[in-house]
């Protein structure tokens, strides 16, 4: 088997015609052309990584060829370097669960409720399937990522029709399983799992091997290997094989987190390497999160300088006090703001009534993702869209190209941890 290799448009052209589609839309595109480019797979290879997960409608069931064609660039990239991917779909329709990055707009995953919008999933993976079918570099296909379906039978139920879907057009990639609940809960999963779902790795995308608690800002004492022991046992019991799709801690930014972001920095790398150990005394293969962002949890980050962080500068501040991002947020500002919600809820509610599905949600929690990170946060929208109100092509493409690989700050504490691919 061989990669095909695909007509890349002249540079020149290419920009004139984007010159005519509106601003959002070219700079949408050049985005992802800046986003992941020759240097950062030559970069990530550096470190010792060989796999990249790549997280990917107004008209259903029409495929926008355009898309793919991002997405073979991205391909194509990393296998020159010889390294795989692995497709994400890391949103539904409707949302696969009440996640902010679901892109749903509400706490409710309607994935689950509209047959539809499973169908359309299923059709979309049928399309990939057909077009990477004999791509050697595409190591396999991320179904969903972190699914929450209360019942765990919908779950089981889809992926049995995906499962089948693919494997009429690919038995050759695997197909990496997320468990339910943001992929902590296997409960519901078949014991002949392995017989019914052949050449699958199953997603451990879960509490200790995740996210883990402490490296999050106003976090408690460190976590215990409970969680990732008594899943790992599950899947060990059964022969699966096991990947961990997303890890990582959330870094302090000295903009925000002053003199104390070293020290805050320091732990947070003690963490990832603990972690990094637990992976290799148990041979876990693993999927960092992220590679590239503005300075949360990258591997490398967009610098300060850049047109992109100067333009954005002090809404990111708002942002970070108004605590309106539901991921790693500090909301020392505003928590005596919320408080007298929950106190309200605590008063008047039942224990037993004020757990609600999904479990991993506190009632903190619930309250802040529903206030302050829905709420308060749709009008935070639109003052960024104000932000862009007027700017030439040119301006539009300064901001995009921010996030070249040149134009980045590596992240050393946690590159060099090891190499951490070695």
């Amino acid at each position: 088997m061989r990669l095909m290799q695909l007509q890349k448009p002249e540079v020149k052209n290419n920009r004139k015609t984007l010159r005519k589609l509106p601003a959002r839309l070219a700079i949408l595109k050049y985005f992802l052309e800046y986003l992941f480019a020759e240097p950062d797979a030559a970069f990530f290879k550096s470190l010792g990584l060989n796999c990249v997960r790549i997280a990917d409608d107004d008209n259903p069931r029409v495929l926008k060829t355009d898309g793919f064609r991002h997405l073979d660039r991205a391909i194509e990239t990393c296998a020159k370097h010889q390294i795989y991917t692995i497709i994400d779909m890391h949103t539904a329709p409707g949302g696969q669960n009440g996640g902010w990055h679901c892109d749903a707009g509400v706490h409710i995953a309607g994935f689950w409720v509209h047959k539809d919008f499973q169908d359309r999933r299923v059709w979309l993976w049928e399309e990939i399937a057909r077009h990477y079918k004999d791509n050697p570099w595409v190591a396999g296909y991320n179904l969903m990522n972190e699914p929450a379906e209360s019942h765990s039978t919908g779950l089981v139920h889809f992926y049995d029709r995906v499962y089948e879907a693919i494997r009429t057009i690919d038995e050759n990639h695997i197909l990496f399983l997320d468990g339910n609940t943001y992929s902590i809960d296997f409960s519901a999963f078949p014991d002949d799992a392995k017989e019914r779902w052949k050449n699958a790795a199953f997603t451990m995308q879960a509490e200790f091997l995740q996210y883990v608690v402490y490296g999050f800002p106003a976090s408690p004492a460190p976590h215990d290997r409970d969680t990732y022991q008594r899943k790992r046992a599950w899947m060990d019991q059964r022969g699966l094989c096991v990947w961990n799709g997303e890890w990582g801690p959330v870094y302090a930014r000295r903009e925000y987190d002053g003199e104390e972001t070293d020290e805050i920095n320091e732990r947070r790398y003690n963490v990832l390497k603990d972690q990094l150990d637990i992976y290799a005394l148990h041979r876990l293969s693993w999927s960092i999160w992220l590679y590239k962002d503005i300075g949360f949890q990258g591997m490398v980050y967009v610098s300060r300088d850049t047109p992109c962080m100067k333009i954005f500068d002090k809404l990111l501040e708002q942002k970070f006090r108004l605590a309106v991002d539901a991921w790693g947020t500090n909301d020392r500002y505003v928590r005596h703001i919320y408080q007298p919600i929950i106190d309200l809820i605590k008063e008047n509610m039942a224990e037993v009534n004020r757990s609600l599905y999904p479990p991993i949600w506190s009632l903190e929690n619930r309250v802040a993702r529903l206030s302050r990170t829905m709420l308060v946060a749709e009008f935070v929208v639109k003052e960024w869209a104000d932000t862009l109100k007027g700017l030439s092509f040119e301006q539009f493409d300064e901001i995009a190209a921010s996030f070249k690989f040149e134009n980045c700050v590596k992240r050393e504490g946690l590159n060099n941890l090891g190499t951490i691919g070695q």
